[in-house]
């Protein structure tokens, strides 16, 4: 016995000694792999100019990504702080870009120029290059005008023309079906309800929408005449004149040269010097971020908030490649409690790019930021291209609102209702049917249309919403709430129409809310501030785990998997009922102009 003991100590021990040595052997693995990193620094060239590629579309925000955060392409936000940093890295010489196809919004434009505008006062130079300006919408060349110097190749065309919008009304396909819609909105212009319910805009949503393209136009010609050195007059009239040819662009001033894509790209290498590399915007930032956030100074909550917003949680991260952005509520306001809690945060900036979405998620949202306000650290929120409905609910108490001339936001409104399908279902020979126990069991049933008390019922739930929105604005806003009810009514303002409006504070972007977040805090104009990020990126691990959750966030999540093998009048029906609210109050702003 005595023998068969000292056995198995001697295998304990052995067995110990073994993990203790891998261990050990993996700490001086990491230990030499630092060595050396530290030795070949980030690996990117001493004299360097950033490759920037505009030519698809670009996402506000990225979700934290427990994979390879470089294999995505950069959003709005990597963008504004790439060029930051590259803007105080002596090595970044200029940046290269390529756009005119991605079909860039205004307000996407207005916030990637500011942060072109802040690179070149830096003294370096952005050249931009375009294979022609294929879309008659105003944000490609917006952006590119506020380069340096900018290119078009040979022939190719200038569609640069101004700001449209379209619409897509379902009632008249509804009726061939014979699906029961019934919507009910807070208030006139809660248009996002009108593609159930009507066969063509409405007066006050053909009015709304004429305004926000008529901001569009006017600030879009403005900004790109000043950037260009034009008379106002003149770019609206070279827009008018299109769609035309380089050519004729060159001539009115509006681009700089032509030539091919290489040439541009010899050209930028050229003006940074002998022995400069291109590189990726992507790589530089996935190379240089980690170092970037290490400035020192006060640390600043960066919570980024993109999409619609839905209850629960998504389970963690973008796995398996999905970046479909959803802004869920549990972890979104989890986010904001754990800045909260944090004692070295002493202010919060909330990036806001979201049409809304649900009311209780965006009221546990909205908590979320009185109760950090409460515990004394400033929320200041940047919007981006789109704040409304929801977006703007969730934005409505924050110390500051910065939105750039063109964020589509307002929309302070609500709308409720469901589409009921029972008699489409027998038109391809099928039949349902459905029994509920109680009044009101089957309320929110897909098969038979709502009962005038039922009707009634969803009508009150409105009022009371749109009641509780109305005074949550008032309150956050510090409006009369009279004031409130005249300029909300689910209207969507452009930024520029907003801020006289008392709706948003002022007219900028990212680094302007920057500025407000230091004067909210007690910041030094000039202090140094280190953006932290919440939430942090989960592990793999913790990812997989996650993944697979049953809430309604994770389901819509992965509705991208499934394919409906329908006729394309069917698949309609059955695409706009999905989105449809169910029953349910949302603050949702759809069918807005997308350019």
């Amino acid at each position: 016995m005595v023998a068969f003991l000292r056995w198995a100590q001697s295998i304990v021990v052995g067995t110990l000694n073994g993990l203790l040595k891998f261990a050990l052997a993996i700490v001086l693995l990491i230990a030499v792999l630092a060595g050396i990193g530290m030795m070949e620094g980030d690996g990117l060239p001493s004299k360097m100019v950033l490759n920037l590629d505009l030519r698809s579309p670009v996402a506000d925000s990225n979700a934290p990504d427990p994979l390879d955060a470089s294999t995505r392409p950069p959003s709005i936000m990597d963008i504004v702080l790439a060029l930051d940093a590259a803007g105080r890295d002596a090595r970044v010489k200029g940046a290269f870009l390529r756009l005119g196809t991605a079909d860039l919004s205004v307000p996407q434009a207005e916030e990637i120029g500011a942060a072109i505008q802040r690179f070149r006062q830096t003294g370096k130079f952005v050249l931009a290059h375009s294979q022609g300006f294929l879309s008659n919408g105003l944000g490609d060349y917006l952006t590119a005008a506020s380069a340096s110097e900018i290119w078009m190749q040979p022939k190719s065309p200038f569609g640069t023309a101004g700001a449209g919008a379209g619409a897509l009304f379902l009632r008249g396909l509804f009726d061939k079906f014979d699906a029961v819609p019934q919507m009910v909105k807070r208030s006139d212009f809660k248009s996002a309800a009108d593609m159930y319910m009507e066969k063509d805009y409405t007066g006050p949503d053909r009015l709304q929408t004429t305004a926000l393209l008529q901001s569009w136009y006017d600030n879009a010609t403005t900004a790109a005449a000043a950037d260009r050195k034009l008379a106002p007059k003149a770019v609206v009239a070279d827009f008018e004149a299109s769609p035309q040819f380089a050519d004729d662009a060159r001539r009115e001033g509006l681009i700089d040269r032509m030539g091919y894509d290489d040439e541009a790209e010899s050209a930028a290498r050229d003006r940074a010097g002998s022995g400069a590399g291109m590189v990726s915007l992507k790589k530089y930032w996935h190379a240089v971020k980690d170092v970037a956030s290490l400035t020192g100074g006060t640390h600043v909550a960066l919570i980024e908030a993109a999409g619609e917003i839905v209850d629960g949680t998504t389970g963690g991260g973008s796995l398996f490649g999905n970046n479909e952005n959803i802004i869920a509520g549990d972890d979104l306001s989890a986010a904001i409690r754990s800045a909260t809690k944090d004692k070295s945060i002493k202010a919060i900036i909330l990036r806001v790019d979201s049409p809304g979405g649900s009311v209780t998620a965006s009221d546990q949202i909205l908590d979320a930021v009185k109760k950090a306000q409460a515990a004394g650290k400033p929320v200041v929120v940047s919007m981006g291209a789109v704040a409304a409905s929801g977006g703007y609910y969730i934005s409505a108490s924050a110390n500051k609102i910065i939105a750039e001339p063109g964020t589509l936001t307002g929309s302070i409104g609500v709308l409720t209702g469901k589409v009921s399908l029972g008699k489409t279902i027998g038109l391809v020979g099928a039949n349902a049917d459905e029994i509920g126990v109680g009044k009101n069991a089957l309320f929110d049933s897909g098969i038979s249309p709502f009962t005038p008390d039922q009707l009634a019922n969803l009508n009150t739930q409105a009022d009371v919403t749109y009641a509780d929105f109305t005074q949550k604005v008032a309150t956050g806003r510090k409006l009369p709430l009279d004031k409130v009810q005249e300029i909300a009514k689910g209207r969507v303002w452009t930024g520029a129409d907003a801020e006289p409006r008392g709706l948003v504070d002022q007219l900028g972007g990212f680094w302007t809310a920057v500025a407000a977040m230091k004067q909210a805090a007690g910041i030094p104009a000039d202090g140094k501030v280190q953006f932290v990020r919440f939430p942090k990126a989960k592990s793999l691990g913790q990812a997989l785990e996650d993944a697979f959750g049953g809430t309604t966030a994770s389901m819509r999540a992965i509705q991208g998997l499934a394919t409906l093998a329908q006729t394309p009048g069917i698949r309609s029906v059955v695409e706009a009922v999905s989105e449809a609210p169910h029953g349910t109050v949302e603050m949702r702003a759809t069918n807005l102009p997308a350019q």
